[in-house]
């Protein structure tokens, strides 16, 4: 779909709110919505968010300079470095938070990722976090495992069950993933 010069793909799900999201690879606009919404929604929806995705964007541009710097690809080295701190602490963090949630995970795979901090598969209980947190504050390592951990439940995405329960287990999990969205992800070598 074509918004006012603005190719936006939209997706229809069976969910309860429309979201919007601008891709951090490439800055191609993304929407999500319910599968009851009509065009002209979608349009205005779009519409009304055009400073934001244009601000997105801009800052999209910047992180990927900033990921083109050879500071910023990956290498054995650092590779080798981000796995040990994440190997070093994750026994810890998975012990005091598993009680806590109420779930563990059965794996825990470290990847390069380049557009998500991690991800999970509630079915199996695999976990899969990027590498590069292993070379940020530890604080942000913690808050995406138990975010991925609070998945495990089966929330079926980040609704309101969700929401609740990272409101218990974390009060602070948003203003910390703002802090972490605002990282640049490091570049594929």
């Amino acid at each position: 779909m074509t918004i006012d010069g603005l190719d936006v793909t939209v997706t229809r799900k069976s969910i309860k709110n429309m979201y919007l999201r601008v891709r951090p690879a490439d800055g191609r606009v993304e929407i999500s919505a319910p599968m009851r919404m009509n065009e002209r929604q979608i349009v205005d929806f779009v519409r009304g968010r055009r400073d934001w995705i244009a601000r997105q964007r801009v800052r999209l541009t910047q992180l990927r300079d900033v990921r083109e710097d050879p500071r910023m690809m990956w290498t054995d080295e650092r590779r080798r470095q981000a796995a040990a701190v994440i190997n070093a602490v994750l026994p810890g963090l998975i012990a005091e938070w598993g009680p806590i949630i109420g779930r563990t995970p059965t794996h825990v795979t470290l990847r390069v990722m380049t557009s998500r901090w991690g991800s999970c598969t509630p079915k199996t209980g695999r976990i899969r976090l990027n590498l590069q947190l292993g070379l940020m504050d530890p604080r942000f390592l913690e808050s995406v495992l138990v975010h991925e951990m609070t998945h495990l439940w089966n929330t079926r995405g980040h609704g309101v069950e969700f929401q609740r329960r990272m409101d218990t287990y974390q009060p602070n999990w948003r203003q910390l993933r703002r802090e972490l969205n605002q990282q640049p992800v490091m570049g594929r070598p």
